[in-house]
């Protein structure tokens, strides 16, 4: 029996045309090709859906939670199972658990979990995200300063043999924390080296992109600014044509018309890309948790300390679709593109992740017209509903 199966009853969205009155054709888990319902071949297994759209699945780079977990408070196998599945629901199909400033003995604790994760074949998972410790302590966000470090060589050898072990690992590091040689060893190692929660001018960002970073870490925050004589990170990251940068889309984080205005002024190949910096609250109807001994309150459609600092965003990735489209005015095309085709491109994976041309892996969402998620696919397998 052949477990060719056609996708069809929707409009399909490969992440650059779409395709009307045709069939996405999955076999093995990949994407054989989208053809004319005519030419749906013989035997296939047709999956008859009932009118919307099949978009590429979202991919998440800065996924903190979900499913009631934080990531930092249990950094094991199972929680990133329940991280990842919290998530499918919203979209993301591709994640990378994130862990925000730790201790040593947490760092290795998610590093081996991650590690298993692979071994195991998460359903979604693609790589950790190790957001910290090696920060600005002037930019730290809500990342504890007790925390917060210098990058050692033990450090160092810690990331190098993550990267080589891992399916893709990202690491946030502060320009003017770590040098310029250390980014080099790591994007040598296989790492893939964002700036963030650094207050480095223009000169340094430069210098670290220079040495091998590609990303910035949500966008606008936790950055120095653009100004009139100093541009800052955010001027660095508009004006390189291969840095990359991720937006938390959420209207609180940033606001709408700066989004629009930093579409506008990116330039090259290298994106803006959605991401949604989500907690545990993601998926559950928590209004509080914990993180570092301190408590994070959800209200009015934010996380924030008692001190109010926002710390992540309540934010999953079909919202930030929906106002990428509905309030910044994107086309939605090109905000399918920012949670899919662009996050795999900065993390280097577009080859088979981010769109449904030949070969790519067939990881893809059914959405209703109104932009709601009906049904999640990973790898030709329906995982939400």
């Amino acid at each position: 029996m052949s477990d060719l199966l056609a996708i069809a009853g929707a409009r399909i969205f490969d992440g650059w045309d779409w395709h009307d009155n045709a069939a996405l054709l999955v076999e093995m888990g990949h994407v054989a090709a989208i053809v004319a319902m005519d030419a749906v071949p013989t035997g296939a297994k047709i999956v008859m859906l009932d009118g919307g759209m099949v978009v590429p699945g979202f991919i998440d780079l800065q996924v903190n939670g979900g499913g009631g977990v934080l990531f930092n408070n249990a950094p094991t196998l199972e929680s990133i199972r329940t991280i990842c599945a919290a998530h499918a629901q919203f979209g993301t199909t591709a994640l990378l658990p994130t862990l925000i400033t730790d201790t040593p003995a947490i760092n290795d604790a998610a590093i081996a979990a991650g590690i298993a994760a692979a071994e195991a074949q998460v359903p979604g998972f693609i790589g950790l995200h190790l957001e910290g410790p090696h920060l600005s302590l002037a930019r730290k966000g809500t990342h504890d300063p007790a925390l917060i470090r210098p990058m050692d060589e033990t450090d160092l050898q810690r990331l190098q043999a993550a990267a080589s072990a891992l399916p893709n690992l990202l690491c946030t590091i502060a320009a003017e924390t770590v040098g310029p040689d250390q980014i080099r060893a790591l994007v040598a190692a296989g790492a893939v080296v964002s700036i963030g929660h650094s207050d480095a001018d223009f000169r340094t960002a430069n210098l670290a992109f220079d040495a091998g970073a590609s990303i910035a870490t949500h966008l606008f925050n936790a950055m120095s600014q653009l100004g009139n004589r100093e541009p800052g990170i955010v001027g660095a990251v508009l004006g390189r044509e291969t840095v990359s940068a991720g937006l938390i889309a959420d209207g609180i984080h940033v606001h709408a018309a700066t989004i629009a205005a930093a579409l506008r002024a990116k330039q090259g190949k290298a994106k803006i890309f959605l991401v949604t910096d989500a907690m545990s609250q993601t998926g559950t109807d928590l209004t509080s948790f914990e993180l570092n001994g301190r408590t994070i309150t959800r209200a009015h459609g934010a996380l924030r300390l008692a001190d109010g600092t926002l710390a992540g965003a309540d934010l999953d990735m079909i919202d930030a679709v929906n106002f990428m489209i509905d309030v910044v005015g994107l086309a939605p095309d090109e905000a399918f593109r920012m949670a899919s085709l662009y996050p795999a491109e900065a993390l280097g994976i577009d080859s088979t992740y981010g769109h449904l041309r030949s070969s790519a892996l067939a990881s893809f969402v059914h959405l209703d017209e109104s932009c709601s998620v009906k049904e999640t696919w990973i790898a030709g397998e329906k995982v939400w509903r």
